[in-house]
């Protein structure tokens, strides 16, 4: 089963980015950096939360043009049914003149609604987003569909001491033709240190579209995340993922 999963994955990574770079019109690797503390939700407590602070940059650790500030409040609806009420301030600049006033000032809110899933090693989360965005005050609407597959390598839960590989896919909609926006694909390996922390590093991958231009970019992302744990909580097997 696991050797199978490997060789998808693979599969995957090796057909998707040959696609992007082939299109890419920015040829200089990109860096996410990428912090959140969790609250999860369980059984005794449905209420959660989180919040996120993210960093992009043109470059690797240079030309940081991109920035996040959100978080968000859970409630776990059922064992693995979550739903999440967020917002944000999402700030760009033009990584060539970074002196300058930002290019766009974005507020966010969104609702959200997840779905888990674990088939014995198999780990899958299916994610939906509805957004309310504002763009220099100008206001769009946008929708979001993520697939996440998570795969433990030494253990069969990823617990403490847990190696493990992450890969995902990320589909951006609008209401407004040609409808397609983005697609975000990510392919990390991830080590979760204790009940707590854990951290990935691997290969991200954005393309845009619009009707007058597109194009990829790929970045080498790296996302750390810290999880509350309550006093007393019952046990509850998790399936780590950017929450961005």
């Amino acid at each position: 089963m696991l050797k199978l999963v490997f060789k998808a994955a693979l599969t995957i990574i090796f057909t998707i980015s040959l696609s992007t770079v082939l299109k890419a019109q920015n040829y200089k690797t990109g860096t996410w950096g990428i912090a959140t503390i969790t609250l999860p939700g369980d059984s005794a407590h449905h209420w959660g939360g989180y919040i996120e602070l993210q960093a992009r940059a043109n470059e690797i650790a240079n030309q940081f043009f991109y920035y996040e500030t959100k978080g968000g409040v859970s409630y776990d609806i059922a064992k693995n049914y979550i739903a999440l009420i967020g917002t944000g301030r999402y700030v760009t600049k033009d990584f060539t003149n970074l002196e300058a006033p930002p290019t766009v000032q974005e507020f966010r809110l969104w609702e959200q609604f997840t779905i888990n899933s674990f088939l014995d090693r198999l780990k899958l989360e299916h994610r939906y987003r509805a957004e309310q965005r504002w763009l220099n005050g100008i206001y769009r609407n946008r929708f979001r569909y993520r697939l996440n597959v998570v795969v433990p390598l030494n253990h069969k839960k990823v617990e403490a001491k847990t190696y493990f590989i992450s890969v995902f896919d990320e589909l951006f909609f609008n209401n407004k033709a040609p409808h397609f926006e983005r697609n975000r694909f990510s392919a990390a390996f991830g080590y979760q240190f204790d009940k707590s922390l854990s951290v990935q590093a691997g290969y991200l991958d954005q393309y845009n579209y619009n009707l007058t231009s597109s194009g990829a970019k790929n970045n080498i992302a790296i996302v750390v995340q810290y999880r509350i744990n309550r006093k007393n909580s019952k046990p509850k097997e998790h399936i780590p993922g950017a929450n961005d």
